[in-house]
């Protein structure tokens, strides 16, 4: 019988946990050759603080752990008696149904190229107002121009002296309003 991915409700803020505990469950009952893979979709996000960069986990979907499996009575129960499981989203209660292997495969895509290039936490668009916090612009309101992705900078239209003056500030120096 084929694995196929399966997606989990869990208690938002414990799908790690759920995932260990799966992972665990799986191994103390012998099914390891019922599942695959067991993960929290995640990427890595960037932001500046203090001028540093930081790294962070971002989950693409809070609450749910994808689980790679053989659906049968046995590996049912086991996912829905683990702790902190509310169980399957997709199907009915009894029959869950596995998320297409288009889907799978866009998901696992996403979570490798977010590994590869790290996002920034706060997404700006140009056109969009934003407020300076720090820097000699601090408390300025201006206009998102253009943004930097690679070098974690935008171009902001700020209004000084009744002149629109486009400036360079790093991610960390403006915040949406």
């Amino acid at each position: 019988m084929a694995k196929r991915w399966y997606v989990v409700h869990a208690y938002s803020g414990f799908e790690k946990h759920v995932m260990r505990t799966l992972k665990e469950r799986v191994a103390l009952h012998g099914m390891e050759e019922k599942f695959g893979e067991i993960l929290v979709p995640t990427e890595e996000v960037v932001e500046m603080r203090e001028g540093k960069k930081r790294k962070s986990e971002r989950k693409f979907y809070p609450g749910y752990v994808l689980v790679q499996m053989e659906m049968d009575d046995a590996t049912w129960h086991l996912v829905n008696n683990t702790p902190r499981v509310l169980g399957f989203i997709g199907g009915t209660k009894d029959k869950p149904a596995p998320i297409t292997e288009r889907e799978a495969e866009a998901i696992l895509q996403r979570v490798e190229s977010g590994a590869e290039k790290p996002k920034p936490k706060t997404l700006f668009e140009p056109g969009e107002i934003v407020r300076v916090i720090e820097g000699p612009f601090a408390d300025f309101n201006g206009v998102v121009e253009e943004v930097d992705y690679d070098k974690s900078r935008v171009k902001v239209a700020v209004l000084i002296f009744g002149r629109s003056t486009p400036v360079e500030l790093e991610f960390g120096q403006v915040e949406k309003d």
